[in-house]
């Protein structure tokens, strides 16, 4: 018997065309919920860029933020995971040296530093996300312990910069840029913390998703679950792939599975 459902948020919970939950999603959540499953968010989104799920909110038991680093059930933190300071503080200076863009997130606020046009094109455009703490100083965010890095650049460049965060991971959910968080926060690591927390089987679990940071999640749960809109790699490590988000893929797994 599944106990509690893990949803990714853009691209799985949320229509990349429409920037909303499509009404078969918000229906099939209801009822799962009715029928006494648990409802949580597993996403790389940090809490406070969360600004999609207002129809579900009254839902949700509990959260997986950046990528798995920030955690919460109810209003406790079950677990929050800090990038080494001196290795948070050299991305940094990688960042302001090579004149990229990158998302700081610190453990209660954020922001983004050499921002350029992409900026606005990924996160005002793409992610309908308006408030980046552009007032925050980075110095700042860095004294709280930084949670999550999300910065705008491609794959080699990736490659070059990983070997500097010699305690972090790096996972892409879009191509255009990648989360990087400290060794030990991703999303499969945070489902069975939460399991843990929550007191179920991590056969009583599922996931969804459908970007490449959904990976480790969909493969430890007990049942994982990608879209028809997932990339091939995530496909590859479901145990049953469903239509995509804006064709009812959350619906129609859940029924498939019996949930609802």
């Amino acid at each position: 018997m599944i106990k509690a459902l893990f949803f990714d948020v853009d691209g799985t919970l949320v229509s990349f065309k429409t920037h909303r939950i499509p009404q078969s999603t918000v229906d099939a959540l209801t009822e799962a919920k009715r029928r006494g499953a648990g409802i949580y968010i597993s996403t790389g989104r940090p809490k406070r860029l969360i600004n999609n799920l207002d129809e579900i909110s009254h839902l949700v038991d509990g959260y997986i933020t950046a990528t798995g680093a920030y955690c919460t059930v109810g209003g406790d933190v079950v677990s929050c995971i800090t990038i080494p300071d001196d290795e948070a503080r050299a991305f940094v200076r990688k960042s302001d040296e090579m004149r990229f863009a990158t998302l700081v997130v610190g453990v209660g606020d954020l922001t983004v530093i050499n921002p350029n046009p992409d900026v606005d094109r990924l996160y005002r455009k793409m992610l309908n996300v308006s408030d980046l703490g552009e007032g925050n100083s980075v110095e700042d965010v860095l004294g709280q312990g930084i949670i999550q890095f999300t910065p705008i650049i491609g794959t080699d460049t990736e490659r070059a910069l990983m070997p500097i965060m010699k305690h972090c991971v790096s996972a892409r959910w879009y191509p255009d840029f990648v989360d990087i968080t400290a060794q030990g926060a991703d999303k499969g690591t945070a489902l069975k913390t939460m399991a843990a927390r929550i007191g179920v089987e991590i056969s009583e679990t599922m996931a969804f998703g459908d970007g490449g940071n959904d990976v480790p999640i969909i493969s430890a749960a007990g049942t994982g679950v990608a879209m028809g809109n997932a990339g091939e790699d995530v496909k590859a490590a479901a145990d049953y792939v469903t239509s995509s988000v804006d064709d009812d893929g959350v619906a129609s797994a859940l029924r498939h599975f019996g949930i609802i």
